[in-house]
């Protein structure tokens, strides 16, 4: 039988494996993974009527079984070492593992004497964010005489027409941020959300970005911005009057249902890269 595992990821890429007792440690007892809401009431009579509900923030915990000292430190240099960090929650639904993430913060590990062959020391993490999953969709464009379909695992769909058009839909629980890199050579890239052939939200930068340069745009909380990457890596916010409407909201997501994302720019979008964030209150 297949059993839930956790991991801790950083912003490297690199991650610390909670779920591995052969490896040394193992997180036992989780608790806090659910969801919770604080909600204020109105009384009219008998009646009470709902007036402010807000999803409250959770501290993922349980007891960290370390092997040795060598383990304690070990994640304790991961964890010092990182700018941030993501705790991975990979669950065995009966139609397959699907992979969650939550941006979170280390609030405290409680650091014991060793009994018999384990330390088992508490720990716990604060959530920064909700559960949510990255759907990356990498894709060269062609020209090509028939349509394109590619299975996404995001329910999406890439159809070849003037406009480049990527119909997804959103099964979380909120509106999902986006993240978007176009490689140039474009000229005046943009990103709009139509739904119900109505345009939803839309960005467009008067911009030329040059062959192997990339335009970068992202909707992250915590990670929002509008980029030009140039050809040494160096990185130039483009979240500035010159190149965007200030009075208009720049920062769009994908609303719950379905949708349309469009990428387009004066001339062909050749090589993009989207990746969607699905967000749930609990999985």
């Amino acid at each position: 039988m297949k059993v839930r595992r956790f991991l801790l990821e950083n912003e490297k890429g690199q991650q610390f494996k909670l779920d591995n007792l052969s490896e040394g440690c193992f997180l036992s007892s989780p608790t806090n993974l659910g969801y919770s809401y604080s909600i204020d009431f109105v009384q009219l009579g008998s009646d009470f009527i709902e007036n402010n509900r807000k999803i409250q923030q959770k501290n993922p915990s349980g007891t960290l079984y370390f092997k040795s000292y060598d383990k304690v430190k070990e994640f304790c240099d991961f964890v010092e070492s990182s700018q941030k960090l993501k705790w991975i929650y990979i669950i065995p639904f009966e139609a397959g593992e699907r992979t969650y993430y939550r941006d979170v913060s280390l609030v405290k590990l409680d650091k014991t004497e060793k009994s018999g062959k384990w330390l088992a020391c508490p720990v716990e993490f604060a959530g920064l964010s909700l559960w949510y999953e990255q759907n990356e969709t990498i894709f060269n464009i062609e020209t090509f005489d028939n349509e394109m379909r590619y299975p996404f695992t995001i329910n999406s769909r890439y159809i070849k027409y003037n406009t480049r058009s990527i119909q997804v839909q959103n099964r979380g629980h909120i509106e999902a941020p986006i993240q978007v890199v176009i490689d140039g050579f474009v000229k005046n890239p943009s990103i709009s959300i139509w739904v119900d052939k109505e345009e939803f939200a839309s960005i467009k930068i008067p911009i030329v970005i040059e062959e192997y340069e990339k335009f970068l745009y992202s909707s992250k909380t915590g990670e929002i911005y509008i980029q030009k990457q140039k050809t040494d890596g160096t990185l130039e916010s483009l979240w500035k009057k010159d190149y965007i409407d200030i009075n208009k909201q720049n920062i769009i997501k994908l609303p719950v249902g379905a949708s349309e994302i469009r990428l387009t720019a004066d001339d062909d979008v050749v090589n993009a890269k989207l990746t969607i964030f699905p967000q749930y209150k609990v999985v």
